[in-house]
C-alpha cells in the first residue's frame, strides 16, 4: 500500500512512545521519509511533560509500557488535549480495542503491522483534524447543533464535547439524516478502509455518543435499525 502523503506533511509532528527501540526507530524512520517531524521518548515516567513540551499533531502510543501502561497516558493526555492518538499493540483482544477507544483513542492498530497502513492511517488522521475543516460550517436536526470547528453539540442550551471519531459518525448521520446509514459507511467514513476495522470500536463509539446526546435532553436521536445500521430521524 503507498500511503497518501498529506499537503504540508513537514508541518506535522508525530510524538511516539514505545519501549521497543528496534519497533520506534523503524516508524520513525518511516514517518521521516514522508517528511513527518517526529519526536521519539524513551523517558516513560515523564510522557505527559513530553507530550506537552513536543506540541505534536498526532501520538502513536503503545500499550504495553514501562511503569504505566498506554491506556493510563491516553487517560492523561486526554485531559489537556484532543490531539489524535492511535494505539500500537501486539494485544489482539476486543477488550483491549474497546478499552482503547473508551479512554480516548481514535485508532488501534495491532502488531505486527504493515508500515505503509500505519503512514496512511496517520495521513487520513492528519488530514481529517487539520487540512478539511471548515471553520463556520455546523449541522442542525431536530434543535440539536453540530459545530465541526469544535467537535461540540448543543441542545437548547446545554453542550457536549465529541471525540473525533463520535464528531465524524455524527456528522456522517446528520447528513443523510432520515435514511439509513449502514455500519460499514460509518466504518468507511471512519477510517477510510473498513478491513482494518474492529466491530467493536463503532459499537462502543455509537453508544458513548448517545449517551452524550441522551444527557443533553434528547432521547433516541439515533434509532438502530436492525440488520441495517443506524439512523436519525
Amino acid at each position: 500500500m503507498i500511503p497518501i502523503e498529506p499537503e504540508g506533511a513537514s508541518l506535522f509532528r508525530i510524538f511516539i512512545v514505545e519501549d521497543d527501540d528496534k519497533i520506534r526507530s523503524i516508524v520513525a524512520d518511516a514517518l521521516r521519509k514522508w517528511q513527518f517531524e517526529v519526536v521519539e521518548t524513551a523517558s516513560f515516567d515523564n510522557v505527559l511533560e513530553e507530550f506537552q513540551a513536543s506540541q505534536p499533531h498526532l501520538v502513536l502510543l503503545d500499550v504495553n509500557l514501562p511503569i504505566y501502561d498506554g491506556f493510563y497516558w491516553c487517560q492523561r493526555i486526554r485531559a489537556v488535549s484532543k490531539v489524535p492518538i492511535v494505539f500500537l499493540s501486539s494485544r489482539d483482544q476486543n477488550m483491549d480495542v474497546i478499552m482503547a477507544i473508551n479512554m480516548g483513542g481514535d485508532d488501534y492498530i495491532q502488531k505486527p503491522f504493515d508500515l505503509g497502513v500505519l503512514v496512511a492511517k496517520v495521513s487520513a488522521l492528519l488530514r481529517r483534524n487539520y487540512t478539511y475543516q471548515d471553520e463556520n460550517l455546523q449541522l442542525t436536526h431536530r434543535e440539536l447543533v453540530l459545530y465541526l470547528s469544535n467537535s461540540s453539540v448543543q441542545y437548547r442550551g446545554r453542550t457536549a464535547e465529541l471525540s473525533r471519531n463520535e464528531s465524524i459518525i455524527m456528522q456522517t448521520m446528520m447528513r443523510r439524516a432520515g435514511r439509513i446509514v449502514s455500519r460499514d459507511e460509518l466504518m468507511q467514513a471512519l477510517w477510510n478502509d473498513e478491513q482494518f476495522v474492529d466491530d467493536n470500536t463503532l459499537t462502543v463509539n455509537v453508544n458513548r455518543l448517545r449517551r452524550k446526546i441522551a444527557a443533553l435532553g434528547l432521547e433516541e436521536f439515533i434509532s438502530t435499525r436492525k440488520g441495517m445500521g443506524y439512523i436519525v430521524e
